[in-house]
């Protein structure tokens, strides 16, 4: 059975990681809440799995002329740095502090997409 809730989590972060939406946001908590995987380590699955998806999906993005890549340089510098920096001071924080932080982080960003969405329905219905 925990093979079939792994396979969902894999099939629901790559859906979602190909079309651009963070695939994490719906991996972390599938591994956290229903398969039991420490919070840690689904962050770290999340960012082992983050790489094959990426690869995969800009070379699809690229092939149908939907990247534009000027500016990368300026963001994958700092991205890699911050990202590293990241990683090294989680280590000494509780698996249940990042279980709430990213809980609060996946409503607020829950929030914020639920209002631009009425906004975009009372734009569209002017």
């Amino acid at each position: 059975m925990k093979f079939l809730l792994y396979l969902l989590a894999g099939a629901a972060g790559g859906l979602l990681g190909g079309m651009g939406m963070g695939g994490g946001t719906v991996l972390i908590p599938i591994l956290t809440v229903l398969c039991g995987v420490p919070q840690h380590l689904a962050q770290s699955v999340n960012l082992f799995a983050f790489l094959p998806m990426a690869v995969f999906s800009l070379r699809v993005h690229a092939k149908n002329g939907l990247l534009d890549a000027r500016g990368t340089p300026w963001m994958i510098v700092p991205a890699a740095v911050l990202s590293a920096l990241g990683a090294w001071l989680v280590q000494g924080v509780a698996a249940e502090a990042l279980r709430v932080g990213f809980g609060v982080f996946l409503c607020v960003l829950s929030l914020y997409q639920f209002a631009g969405g009425v906004k975009a329905l009372r734009q569209k219905k002017r």
